[in-house]
């Protein structure tokens, strides 16, 4: 089954009715929209950034209630595939990012993705690397959430090793769990210093399972290390208001 990027949103909240319900077990392939929402293609300029809607950016995919999923459980998020488009973009966006005050103008630069390659310009090239940066559940207790702060059942986590071969493992808030994905990169480092990898569009495949009684804190990573530094690892993580 086949999910349209045409069903998206732009908060976390339970009161969003599922676009797609699956069994324990199913693979579905997940249509994502680059993180501007459509703000941004190959024929913007940087000047187009001044211009950026906030509440149109990072739209995720879905949601997807899975049946028999209810708190107390757990879901499991398998990637089997992160097949990306053939252009991303990277920017600095002014007032937004770790580096901001240092960097306030605008950026704006576009690469080309073939053959495993990312042709970022002035002679760099990096090895594509797909990976997707907002993967989450709704949240309890009938929270409105904004999307790009990661919650406790998960969200805009960035984490790089979220990529084909990884399996991850979400807490589930509300019945049917309501996952959601998007914010595909066709790389990015250890995070996201200015505020953006190479955002991507994507067809994301995954197989999605449920674990009967077994609760956990918040998301939990094993990856097959593909995309760890030292072979296959168990990341844990550290989501909270105060960090």
């Amino acid at each position: 089954m086949r999910l349209s990027s045409q069903h998206r949103h732009t908060v976390w909240d339970s009161s969003i009715e599922p676009v797609l319900r699956v069994a324990p077990g199913d693979t579905v392939e997940i249509e994502v929209a680059n993180s501007s929402g459509g703000q941004l293609g190959p024929e913007s300029t940087a000047a187009d950034l001044l211009n950026l809607d906030f509440s149109r950016v990072n739209p995720v995919t879905g949601p997807i209630a899975v049946d028999t999923a209810e708190p107390g459980d757990s879901l499991l998020i398998e990637v089997l595939d992160i097949a990306v488009a053939d252009w991303g973009w990277t920017a600095n966006i002014p007032g937004f990012g770790l580096l901001a005050g240092q960097f306030p103008d605008p950026r704006l630069r576009f690469s080309t993705v073939a053959d495993g390659i990312v042709e970022f310009g002035d002679g760099l090239r990096l090895p594509t690397l797909p990976m997707i940066g907002t993967i989450g559940l709704a949240p309890a207790g009938g929270k409105v959430l904004p999307m790009v702060p990661p919650h406790r059942q998960g969200g805009n986590m960035d984490i790089r090793q979220v990529t084909a071969g990884s399996r991850l493992r979400l807490p589930v808030g509300v019945a049917g769990g309501l996952l959601s994905l998007g914010d595909t990169h066709a790389a990015m480092g250890d995070g996201e210093v200015c505020g953006t990898g190479i955002e991507i569009g994507s067809v994301v495949t995954v197989r999605i399972d449920v674990a009967k009684g077994q609760p956990i804190p918040t998301a939990v990573l094993e990856t097959d290390g593909r995309a760890a530094r030292s072979g296959p690892a168990l990341i844990a993580t550290g989501i909270g208001p105060t960090l």
